[in-house]
């Protein structure tokens, strides 16, 4: 079992942590306070259980942004075939810089990876020089992304 996997299960996913994360997944910048009110716990309470589950790796607090709108001229998304085991591909992409998501599937492709490049030219080095040269990558067919129509994170919890 990883790291990230027993840490995960080691922090209790209650009714409460549950309208913890969604009050933040509506606004990552609400209040402790007003988390606490909406909760029914003492904001040192609610500061506790977001450490928790940050610590756990259950949840991250972040901006997210369109990394077109900050300069970054390509963003893509590559589905690449591998032959033998996927981790040590997966690891190896998610060491990358410039690979921002990585996720093992069933189907077409064996692993997709979102990536984000100042232009075409970087990007062609990213996918043709690094990503092709990773033992054990078959294939790769690269989406690039035209323009962001809806990105979101606030999709609650189970």
């Amino acid at each position: 079992m990883s790291e990230r996997t027993s840490s995960r299960s080691s922090v209790g996913l209650d009714d409460v942590s549950k309208q913890i994360i969604e009050q933040l997944q509506q606004d990552g910048r609400r209040s402790y306070a007003a988390i606490g009110k909406a909760v029914g716990l003492s904001e040192a309470a609610v500061r506790q259980r977001v450490q928790r589950l940050t610590e756990a790796g259950i949840m991250q607090i972040v901006a997210v942004t369109d990394p077109l709108q900050l300069g970054f001229g390509r963003q893509a998304m590559v589905g690449i075939r591998v032959d033998g085991p996927l981790e040590p591909v997966a690891d190896a992409l998610a060491a990358m810089d410039e690979v921002d998501y990585v996720v093992m599937t069933a189907g077409t492709y064996d692993v997709l990876c979102e990536v984000v490049s100042t232009g075409d030219e970087e990007l062609l080095d990213l996918v043709s020089t690094r990503i092709r040269a990773i033992p054990g990558v078959r294939t790769t067919e690269t989406f690039v992304y035209l323009r962001l129509a809806k990105q979101t994170y606030s999709w609650g919890v189970r």
